[in-house]
């Protein structure tokens, strides 16, 4: 489905973004594996692509001077990029009752930058590539804290509801161009950042909020991302998918 393509995805080197890049590897994509600090796990990612021309992609995408030359180089060694997974972001817990002032500003700063701000400018500059090549794809990860909320990380669902924004805005404006947005919204995930969750006593009550009494797997989540970032997809651009089990619905 994506021979000849190659994509770009960020926070790759684990749980969600390794089960996307081992998706899109696996229908013949050509993959960069973004990673800021994690180079073992990245390494082991890189190492798990089927097919050949995959590259490692470090960078911290919180810099925008980073995003820049991360785009730049990716077009350099694969030639090209048509498709963005923005999948990189961080969740710290910051209930409002218990942190000092200093810790909530960081806190908003910490999510905004890393969760909103950074998935901005990698659109930005993916799309000036994309659009004189004739059009790409660009699937945001966001979640369904966004809705449900994030009473213990305000900041966090905050700023995934800004991204649902930003794709709505920029799936009107870009569509002309040939370049597509989606949004995916996970629930819960198995990865390792709500591995200590999931085993702990809250982890039953997580599970039961599905119908499935389970949460999801990456690879479900990677498998929405794929349809979406498909050729078939176009005229869903601006759309947001929920994967969330049927644990929180939007009517």
């Amino acid at each position: 489905m994506f021979t000849g393509k190659t994509v770009l995805v960020t926070g790759g080197s684990r749980g969600i973004g390794r089960a996307i890049a081992l998706a899109f590897a696996a229908q013949g994509a050509r993959v960069a594996v973004n990673y800021r600090s994690s180079h073992a796990a990245a390494q082991a990612t890189l190492a798990q692509l089927e097919g050949a021309g995959h590259i490692l992609a470090p960078a911290d995408v919180t810099d925008p001077a980073a995003v820049e030359a991360l785009i730049t180089s990716v077009v350099a060694q694969l030639g090209r990029l048509d498709i963005l997974i923005n999948n990189a972001a961080i969740y710290e817990e910051h209930p409002l009752t218990d942190v000092s002032y200093e810790q909530w500003q960081a806190a908003w700063q910490a999510h905004l930058q890393a969760n909103l701000i950074s998935a901005a400018n990698l659109i930005y500059c993916a799309a000036h590539h994309m659009i004189p090549r004739g059009g790409g794809r660009i699937v945001n990860v966001s979640s369904r804290g966004a809705f449900r909320g994030e009473p213990r990380a305000p900041a966090y669902g905050a700023s995934k509801a800004g991204l649902n924004a930003l794709s709505g805005s920029l799936a009107q404006l870009l569509a002309p161009h040939g370049v597509f947005l989606h949004t995916v919204a996970p629930g819960f995930v198995e990865t390792d950042m709500a591995a200590d969750l999931l085993s702990s006593p809250a982890g039953d009550s997580i599970r039961s909020q599905s119908p499935l009494g389970r949460v999801a797997l990456p690879e479900e989540v990677a498998h929405v991302v794929l349809f979406l970032a498909s050729e078939q997809a176009a005229f869903a651009t601006g759309a947001i998918v929920d994967v969330n089990g049927a644990s929180y619905l939007r009517m």
